[in-house]
């Protein structure tokens, strides 16, 4: 469990290195277990979500390492993992299912876990992977697979960004051509594919709608460097952006959060695209309204944060959730700090320019618990947001302290005080 003590802050300034991506790792390190050959990662960030797919990946029978950022992945003889209740705790567990599926002909898996933000079930996973020849039998709370993979064609009712990897993966050692339809185009899709087709895979048309997999023999070791994490890259421009903030972003991709960029340019805010990185200036000020959908729309996971953003801007902004049904928990919560925000089906509608106090917050999710702690920059007096289930450090590595960095008033504090 951690808390965090976050007082009224100054004007952030300065430079800031963004983390590799935590949604880019994760498939990344179960893709080691395609192959027989260590993959080295590079930059692998120090969150929660990862060192609970690393211990999955030592369940699964692989040999995992790290030495500083990097982490090796050396698979010589993978086996479905025996600990269900860690399966239970990491929604990307269900990552590993493809590659030992395509590797050992058989998988048993139980069902995946992770932030109570909606529905995800696994069901395109199971019918995409029944496409290319397995079998999948219910065993209680497990899904057993067992079968050879052969090439298929594909559609997926949803471009889901999991499926998507997952059947990407099986399909780099299925016999044949495999085309994934209404494939999802994420960023951190077209990593994946760079990173396998690093390691002998024959991948094309990542990034659109339409993937094709030729699938191979084996598979050979690597070395990767993911890309970075748009979504830290947001939450730390979105900080500068309601403290009227001058910050450099160092590593952010600018192509891979081109929508957050309009929307925060439409506050008022200054944005600078360099060859380090992106620099934001300024602060927010006019309302907006936003609606999150899949790549390249607006990322649901950058909703919270920019409703703290609304509350800075001077009128009504309105932002339209239709990704996940239980997206505005934190709502409630900037509630207690005298947020007045209204919500109605799937749209929050967000008066701005109300001075927050100070209060004690709880996190409910990843992303809310960010935006609580950006919250707690522009409430006067002191915050203190609990976190009881280490939401935020499931996939922020080093949040606090990089916000620290910046001029921000915030620590971790002893749970007890």
């Amino acid at each position: 469990m951690a808390s965090y003590l976050i007082r009224h802050s100054p004007r952030l300034s300065g430079e800031v290195e963004v983390s590799a991506a935590k949604n880019a790792v994760l498939p990344i390190l179960a893709a080691g277990l395609l192959t027989e050959d260590p993959l080295i990662v590079r930059q692998v960030p120090h969150i929660t979500d990862v060192e609970m797919l690393l211990q999955i990946l030592r369940d699964c029978g692989a040999e995992v390492s790290r030495s500083g950022s990097d982490v090796s992945v050396c698979a010589m003889q993978p086996q479905s993992p025996h600990h269900e209740e860690t399966m239970r705790r990491l929604r990307a567990s269900i990552l590993i299912l493809g590659p030992i599926l395509a590797r050992t002909g058989s998988a048993c898996v139980g069902l995946p876990g992770g932030c109570a933000i909606g529905q995800r079930p696994i069901d395109l996973h199971m019918k995409g992977l029944q496409a290319l020849g397995a079998q999948v039998h219910a065993v209680g709370g497990m899904r057993q697979l067992s079968g050879r993979l052969t090439g298929a064609r594909i559609y997926l009712d949803l471009p889901s960004v999991g499926a998507t990897e997952n059947l990407m993966m099986a399909a780099t050692l299925a016999q044949g051509d495999t085309t994934i339809e209404n494939a999802a185009k994420e960023p951190e899709v077209v990593d994946l594919a760079n990173c396998l087709n690093l390691m002998g895979a024959r991948i094309a048309g990542a990034g659109t709608g339409t993937v094709t997999v030729h699938g191979v023999e084996r598979l050979h070791g690597a070395v990767y460097h993911p890309i970075p994490d748009r979504v830290e890259a947001g939450t730390l421009l979105c900080a500068s952006a309601i403290t009227e903030g001058s910050v450099l972003v160092r590593g952010a991709c600018a192509e891979h959060v081109r929508s957050l960029l309009f929307k925060l340019q439409e506050t008022g805010v200054g944005i600078r695209e360099t060859p380090c990185g992106i620099r934001l200036s300024g602060t927010a000020i006019a309302p907006f309204e936003l609606r999150t959908l899949a790549y390249p729309g607006f990322p649901t996971d950058m909703q919270a944060p920019m409703t703290v953003v609304a509350l800075k801007c001077h009128g009504q902004s309105l932002l339209q959730e239709t990704v996940f049904e239980n997206r505005f928990m934190h709502v409630a919560e900037l509630a207690r700090l005298g947020a007045r925000i209204r919500v109605e089906n799937n749209v929050a509608m967000v008066d701005g320019g109300t001075e927050l106090k100070g209060g004690v917050l709880k996190s409910t999710d990843l992303r809310a618990g960010a935006a609580m702690m950006l919250a707690g920059l522009i409430a006067t007096g002191e915050t203190i947001l609990q976190d009881p289930s280490g939401h935020i450090e499931r996939g922020y590595q080093d949040l606090p302290e990089k916000l620290r960095s910046l001029g921000a008033d915030i620590e971790k504090i002893d749970d007890r005080a």
